[in-house]
């Protein structure tokens, strides 16, 4: 069962802002992704054609977005492997992840990661999180004694199999987006457990 605090910092614990993109890109761009994070979602299709329509230059940019979308499933996937691999005892009773329903929300905010992630790829900018959104998140997470280590492993993980999406080339450019969220998240404390 949530508690009250638990349920106030999860409407806080916003990874995204796009506050400082003011500069770069029109309101009407800003809304849509906006629009997506507010709902949770991944940029659509039609999302992704008003972002080029508005701002050309992220034509490319926002395909890659496309491309992790479309992968996103199987990217995440592949994460959790590694990390039930690598703490092959988290899911047990007694593990930080035990029961399954909190597993699962670990195998959702992977999800969720990623779609953040993708909003920055699509945007051409590594300012896309929110400082105090974060804290929240973070405060959200020793609440909750979400095993830190293994979220951050996860992250780690989501960069490498987003990465092997792409030419060798392109992968230099698209792993900033990623480092931003995994530095952002290795700053959190520890739990005290």
């Amino acid at each position: 069962m949530l508690t009250d605090k638990v349920k106030e910092l999860i409407t806080k614990a916003r990874i995204v802002s796009f506050a400082s993109w003011q500069e770069q890109y029109s309101q009407e761009v800003i809304n849509i992704f906006q629009q997506a994070d507010d709902e949770g979602r991944y940029l659509t299709d039609e999302d992704l054609e008003k972002i080029v329509t508005f701002a050309p230059q992220t034509s490319s940019s926002t395909a890659q977005a496309k491309l992790l979308r479309e992968q996103g499933q199987e990217i995440v996937a592949q994460a959790r492997g590694d990390v039930l691999a690598a703490y092959p005892q988290i899911t047990e009773p007694g593990g930080d992840l035990y029961p399954p329903a909190r597993a699962e929300a670990c195998w959702r905010d992977f999800w969720h990661f990623l779609r953040c992630i993708t909003y920055g790829i699509a945007g051409r900018s590594t300012e896309y999180t929110s400082e105090v959104g974060l804290g929240y998140m973070e405060q959200l997470y020793q609440e909750l004694k979400v095993p830190l280590p293994a979220m951050v492993l996860g992250l780690e993980k989501l960069k490498v199999y987003s990465l092997q999406q792409f030419e060798q080339h392109q992968r230099h450019n698209l792993a900033p987006y990623f480092d931003r969220l995994i530095n952002e998240m290795k700053r959190f404390s520890p739990n005290n457990n």
